[in-house]
């Protein structure tokens, strides 16, 4: 598989976290409070395609490699190339580089053309100066069926924030299907509706 990214675009500077503030918050604490194969197994199996929407280190990125295995593929997107590199970095010493496709994006879309059976944007919707935008886009990214879980730090967004957040999923065309319990994280869980007589 060719790991180069999809797209250059500039970086975008709309409240985007630095990248070298990535080594405070991704490290085994994390690990331990949100592991990857407890909090996406229910929605991630092998074979799929998915999205990791502001992959910062490749925390989930990796995690959901391991999920889908050889057979699926995993984008991991980011608006900083240091991000998409030191998620590469860490998918080499993983034994998981043939399965993650960098992709390098701007804050205003993801430009992708693929289609995608689930999406997960972690602690980065927010960062974005659409998010609306983004949540149609991703909408038509997913196939019938297809579902994206929202998670946004509780630490960071307000209760009415998160909400203002996700109104515009409905006008997107996502159902609303739970909101999943994760430790200091907000979560909604959403989904295209599957082609009627399916799913």
């Amino acid at each position: 598989m060719d790991n180069s990214p999809l797209m250059t675009l500039p970086e975008s500077r709309h409240r985007v976290c630095p990248w070298w503030v990535a080594y405070f918050f991704d490290n085994p604490l994390r690990r331990f409070l949100h592991p990857p194969d407890t909090i996406l197994g229910s929605y991630v199996a092998e074979g799929m395609s998915v999205l990791d929407l502001g992959c910062g280190f490749g925390h989930y990125a990796l995690g959901m490699a391991r999920l889908t295995g050889r057979a699926g593929r995993v984008v991991a997107a980011d608006v900083q190339q240091k991000m998409l590199e030191k998620t590469m970095s860490r998918a080499r010493k993983a034994g998981l580089a043939e399965i993650i496709l960098p992709h390098l994006c701007d804050g205003s879309g993801i430009g992708l053309s693929l289609q995608l059976d689930f999406a997960l944007a972690s602690n980065s919707l927010h960062e974005t100066p659409d998010p609306a935008g983004i949540l149609a886009e991703l909408y038509d990214l997913l196939k019938p069926g297809g579902r994206f879980l929202l998670m946004e730090p509780g630490a960071h967004l307000k209760s009415r924030e998160f909400e203002a957040e996700v109104a515009p999923a409905a006008q997107a065309g996502f159902v609303e299907i739970e909101r999943p319990r994760v430790a200091r994280q907000m979560c909604s869980l959403l989904q295209k509706p599957p082609v009627k007589g399916e799913g």
